[in-house]
């Protein structure tokens, strides 16, 4: 465990290394010519997250001071801080780091075009609510209707339990729906208080008595590979191998991927 006066000190130098990082100009504020030190000064910093000059000197030197969420975050927001960083300087400071918000941040343009360099085989990048985030020509071949509701982002989940169609493609549906369940729940129970798993759980009992009765058994499990039997528009039962990627720093987006086909 860390003590408090090293994490203190770890605190001050995280703070330092951020503050000169960020230029005068990048923040508004006139160059004013040559400096001692790179970056902001401590009082320009205080300034701009509307906190006193000496209490952030204070809090850059490692005094034991107590610091709320709410200049953290000032600060974060000042220093430019990426997500990690945002919750390296929570931890550091003592503070859980805030939860993030229910809406994700969107999928980078590298990410999205992905599934479309695997093409022709079947691909797609799920969320962690199996909202569909990107997907090829293969994949919507592979799993008809997937993608045809404009009024609201594909779901592979909503697709398995509420689309007729869905019963047809995968052939052993009843595992595949059980298994795909178990990982939403899993994935469910680590945001409780987030709407977008909320509505969508909702949303499933009332429209598939399978739901209604399968979710009460708690049944979990992790994002795997696999193979499964599919079948394809025009085309008899077939085997596909699957394989899920979990995107870099972001464990809970996966792209899947398909291969093979011998019928």
């Amino acid at each position: 465990m860390i003590e408090p006066a090293d994490r203190r000190r770890e605190l001050s130098l995280f703070l330092r290394s951020r503050r000169e990082r960020v230029t005068p100009t990048e923040v508004g504020l006139p160059d004013t010519g040559r400096r001692r030190t790179p970056g902001l000064r401590r009082e320009e910093l205080a300034l701009l997250a509307g906190i006193s000059a000496t209490w952030y000197t204070y809090l850059e030197q490692g005094r034991d001071i107590r610091v709320s969420d709410q200049v953290l975050t000032a600060l974060a927001t000042t220093l430019r801080l990426d997500r990690q960083e945002h919750d390296h300087l929570f931890r550091l400071a003592g503070h859980a780091p805030p939860a993030k918000a229910d809406t994700p941040e969107p999928l980078s343009a590298e990410d999205a075009a992905v599934p479309l360099l695997l093409q022709p085989h079947p691909a797609y990048i799920i969320d962690g609510n199996y909202d569909v985030l990107s997907f090829n020509k293969a994949a919507v071949a592979l799993f008809p209707n997937l993608t045809t509701a404009a009024e609201r982002r594909p779901n592979f989940a909503r697709w398995v339990f509420t689309e007729p169609v869905a019963r047809h493609v995968l052939v052993d549906w009843e595992p595949e729906a059980r298994g795909l369940l178990a990982r939403l729940h899993t994935l469910a129970a680590r945001h409780p208080a987030q709407p977008r798993y909320t509505r969508l759980v909702d949303e499933l009992h009332e429209s598939s008595a399978e739901v209604r009765a399968w979710w009460p058994h708690y049944d979990i499990q992790a994002r795997r590979g696999g193979r499964k039997r599919l079948r394809p528009p025009g085309r008899g039962v077939t085997e596909f191998a699957y394989t899920a990627f979990h995107l870099a720093e972001q464990p809970e987006r996966t792209l899947v991927v398909y291969s093979g086909g011998c019928a």
